[in-house]
């Protein structure tokens, strides 16, 4: 019998299940499975000795990010259910997101990283099968700079790098439109940036001027919801977003959205294509499947509503802690990336004798524990958010419900009980 090679399945695997199926055969054990008693469920944090939290933090990664709407855990769990060929699914859900977020094209990849390193792919290969082999280590004769303001570096530097591109820092405009050569082939914008003296419509007008596509990441910036469109019709060519936070799909799921021939170039450089820079970065059914609902989910909520109900949590909240001596609380929007209300709490350390960051330890240790967001006592955070060795930062976005009053409560006993 003649194997089956992995790059024939890409092309052909849709007709040889529909063959399949066409021959009535049962799956195995499809018998047994129908007359099962149904699965019973397994506490697997308890299991593994993993104890959970409730999450006053926000939607960090380390923190696993955003807990999944019941609409999405069910578009996920009946996914699970069945088989699909994965292109297929690919092709759909892209063309399915697309209409719904206003852009010619997207994609679904395995967090909001991924989709820098795809967008920095597609920019470099651009449909070019032997480039899509060769990068990173074999770079001649393809374009491979990418223009970026000096305050725009950051933690993700990497997932640029790692398509064999080098960046070219600019910090005006004048340098920026002198930094264009025959090599660049993408200028990058951090959307939340703290820092950086051109604007978004300088930034694209100079890269479109130059004929180069425009990379702009706003992993972390919704709400508000139009922004899922917002940046796309701004002129932006490519924009990436993570799945697993504002809009509540899987975490190890982001959205890479724009221009049809960039997003084509992209997924030719992803999974489950082999040999390419994004193979390892593979996004399951089930995954596309919860950010597809993910986002039908988050394109039914309502911008005015969320703010009010995340600041009606954090006065929950604020009433609990504002009757400790010298404790004060104000809610704080960030201006870009988690623009929803948090709580900042602030107090004389001459009267509570416990830095911030004892605070967060003790809310860590206690029972239930509770993570604090991770700008509290000055820490890393995101973009935006203030912190100090006496500000205690409350992310309320994520709270289930009951929960702001554990959290009022718990630090009410916390900075109460080291009071002078």
């Amino acid at each position: 019998m003649e194997s089956i090679s992995r790059r024939k399945l890409l092309r052909s695997g849709s007709q040889a299940i529909a063959g399949g199926a066409c021959m009535g055969v049962l799956p195995m054990n499809a018998a047994a499975s129908a007359s099962a008693s149904p699965a019973t469920s397994v506490d697997y944090y308890q299991k593994l000795g993993v104890t959970p939290f409730i999450n006053a933090a926000g939607t960090y990664t380390i923190l696993s990010a955003s807990i999944l709407p019941d609409q999405v855990q069910a578009a996920i769990a009946l996914a699970a259910q069945k088989p699909v060929h994965l292109m297929e699914l690919h092709k759909a859900a892209g063309e399915y997101l697309a209409r719904r977020l206003r852009c010619e094209g997207a994609l679904v990849t395995s967090g909001a990283a991924a989709a820098i390193k795809l967008a920095t792919a597609a920019c470099i290969t651009r449909g070019n099968k032997n480039a899509v082999v060769s990068i990173p280590t074999e770079m001649q004769g393809l374009k491979n700079e990418v223009i970026v303001q000096k305050a725009h570096h950051y933690d993700y530097d990497h997932a640029i790098r790692d398509c064999g591109a080098r960046f070219v820092d600019v910090e005006t405009l004048d340098e920026c439109e002198r930094a264009f050569t025959e090599r660049t082939v993408m200028t990058q914008f951090f959307n939340a940036a703290e820092g950086g003296h051109i604007s978004r419509e300088d930034w694209i007008r100079v890269a479109h001027k130059h004929g180069v596509p425009c990379f702009n990441d706003a992993a972390a910036d919704v709400p508000p919801i139009s922004n899922l469109w917002n940046y796309t019709a701004m002129g932006f060519d490519l924009v990436a977003f993570s799945g697993g936070k504002g809009i509540r799909g899987p975490q190890c799921t982001g959205l890479l959205l724009g221009k049809k021939d960039l997003i084509d170039a992209a997924q030719l450089n992803n999974s489950p294509y082999s040999n390419t820079v994004g193979r390892g970065m593979k996004v399951g059914k089930e995954e596309i499947i919860g950010l597809v609902a993910a986002v039908d989910w988050f394109l039914e909520q309502d911008d005015a509503a969320m703010e009010a109900e995340f600041r009606k949590r954090a006065a929950v909240i604020a009433e609990r802690v504002q009757n400790v001596l010298s404790v004060e609380a104000k809610i704080f929007i960030p201006p870009v990336a988690n623009h929803v209300p948090h709580l900042l709490i602030t107090y004389d350390l001459n009267r509570i004798k416990l830095t911030a960051t004892e605070v967060m330890q003790k809310m860590r240790e206690g029972t239930p524990r509770i993570e604090l967001n991770p700008s509290t006592g000055g820490g890393p955070a995101s973009a935006g958010l203030p912190g100090g060795s006496n500000v205690i930062v409350v992310g309320v976005w994520m709270l289930q419900p009951g929960e702001d009053d554990i959290v009022g409560r718990r630090l009410h006993e916390v900075l109460a009980q080291n009071t002078r």
